[in-house]
Order: C-alpha cells, then structure tokens, then sequence
C-alpha cells in the first residue's frame, strides 16, 4: 500500500518486511530452517521447564530463575519467528503499522525482563558462594518473586515508553524494512520527522538496562571468583566455576548481540549484518539457553532423561 501524503501524523498505514532473504527459491529453505529453530527452541525450553517442576533438586532459586528464563525464551521467540514463517507461506510481506508498533513493544518487554533476570541469576551465585550462611533467608521464595515483579515492571516501562515515543514519529516515505521482523532501529531510518529524541531514549534507556545489569553481573562475579579461588579443593573450585560457567556463556551472548544491534545508531548505515544480529537476538540465543544450562549440569540432565522416559513422579 502506497502511504498517503500530505496529512499530519502517520501516513504509512503498513509497512514490508523483505525477510532474509529476497529471493523467493530460497524461502521454502528458510521456512524449514526456521520452523525447526522454532520447534526446538519450544520443545528444549518445555522440556527445562519440565524438568525443573519434577526434580526437588532443582526446586531452587537458581533454577527457579531459569524457569523464567525459559518462558522468556519461548515469549522472545514467539513474537517473531511465527509471523515470518506465516509471511512465508502466505508470500504476503506486508505488516499493519500497529502490528509492527506492537511486535516492538512485546519484543522489547521479554528482552528487557531477560535482563534484569540475567543480573538476579548473577546474584543468586554471589550470595550461594560468597553468603553461603545467610544465602536462604536472602533468597527467600518471598525475595525471588520481588525480584522477578521488579523485573517485568521494569522491563514494562522500557518497552512502554519507546513504543509511545516510537508512535509520535510521522511515517510519509518510504515503507520498506530490509529486516524479518519490525524493531526500532529499522523503523528510526523509514521516519520522515526527526528520530533524535527517539535515539537518544534508547541510548539513554539502553545503557541503565544493559550497563546496569552488566555492571552488577561483574562486581557479583569478581567476589565470586575471588571466594572461589580461595577454595583449596580442586575439585571444589571446579563445582563452582561450572555453577557459574552456563550463565556467563549466556550473558556473553545475549548483552553481545544486544550491544551491536542498539548502541551503535547514527555511526553506521543498517544492513544484512543486522539481520544476522536480529537472528542472533531471536533465534539462537532462545535456542542456546536450555542446551547450554543442561550440557554440564548432571542434575538437570538426569531430571530430563527422567522427563522423556517418562519415570518421574511430581513431588515437593
């Protein structure tokens, strides 16, 4: 659809998502590849989510946090992947301008709580190693779920105020969004009034979303790995770095691509390399987490193995 000029406001009244690729050959190769990502990300999440509610050795703060995380991965995942598959099959590209505006703010929300959960993981491990004596009273089922609802109001207002701020910029151009699925940088470069206050709220708000959590994520695990070397036992230092390994894999990633994707606008023109990050933030990471937190971990993989046999009983 053609956007209507000379009128105040949004003109654009839908925008089109070119996808990954333009190429329509290689669009039954995407939908496979990406139906599959979808299914197994689902399916591995589930399965950690199982696992986590039928062991009582996982009835812990820690897994209680990583049973967020794994609704969060299923969340991310689901507010893109599934309407791009659909765009596929149906070879329609076009996307309603409040569709797109709210795909932003769903996405926005689940990474942003995914934050703020990454920093509470962190200091979980910081009062289990370092506080061990007081670890249970500071991480009292009542103190998980603050933290948790702190999180998600967070994260809500985040994702709240740039879709506001997002809504007030005038669309009277081009409608075109070389990306598979709508998001705020993509959008900044289609606005036909000035993006300043948009990109500055998003630089301003990102840094205190990611440079607060990342600042804390450190100082928890500087003490830790400080506790830790004082550990005389190998084998007592090697239980504990691998406690804390999974989550720094996964924080590595998830703040990486989070980084290159939201605090370099203005220095560099979007392209296809966005893209990959988008799948990165999308797919891979959702993907990752339940492999990453069951390859070293004998609890959990004993508590799936369980799961998929079918040789549990639901216990407290």
């Amino acid at each position: 659809m053609q956007p209507e000029s000379g009128t105040n406001g949004t003109a654009v009244t839908e925008f089109i998502l070119l996808g990954l690729v333009e190429t329509p050959e290689l669009w039954p190769l995407v939908f496979v590849l990406f139906l599959f990502a979808y299914l197994v990300t689902v399916g591995g999440n589930l399965s950690i989510l199982a696992a986590i509610l039928v062991e009582p050795k996982l009835h812990t703060p820690m897994y209680f946090f990583l049973g967020n995380l794994s609704v969060l991965d299923i969340g991310c995942i689901t507010v893109t992947v599934p309407s791009m598959l659909s765009r596929l099959l149906s070879h329609k590209r076009a996307v309603p301008y409040g569709a797109c505006l709210t795909q932003i703010f769903f996405f926005h929300l689940l990474v942003g709580v995914d934050c703020f959960l990454l920093t509470a993981m962190a200091y979980d491990r910081f009062l289990a190693i370092c506080r061990p004596l007081t670890y249970s009273t500071r991480m009292s089922q009542m103190v998980q779920r603050i933290l948790v609802a702190v999180s998600w109001a967070c994260a809500f207002t985040n994702a709240l105020s740039h879709t506001v701020a997002i809504s007030t910029l005038n669309f009277c151009g081009p409608n075109v969004i070389n990306h598979f699925y709508c998001d705020l940088p993509q959008l900044f470069q289609l606005s036909c009034s000035s993006t300043q206050f948009n990109e500055w709220l998003l630089f301003a708000v990102g840094f205190l979303m990611a440079g607060t959590p990342t600042a804390l994520i450190v100082t928890s695990y500087a003490h830790v790995a400080a506790a830790v070397l004082r550990i005389r036992s190998v084998e007592g230092r090697k239980k504990a770095f691998s406690t804390c390994g999974s989550h720094l894999t996964v924080v590595a990633i998830f703040y990486g691509s989070g980084i290159f994707n939201y605090m370099r606008l203005g220095s560099v023109k979007l392209s296809d390399k966005d893209k990959a990050v988008g799948i990165f933030n999308t797919v891979i990471n959702p993907m990752l987490n339940p492999i990453i937190y069951s390859l070293r971990n004998p609890d959990v993989q004993g508590a799936l193995w369980r799961v998929i046999t079918g040789k549990w009983s639901l216990t407290c």
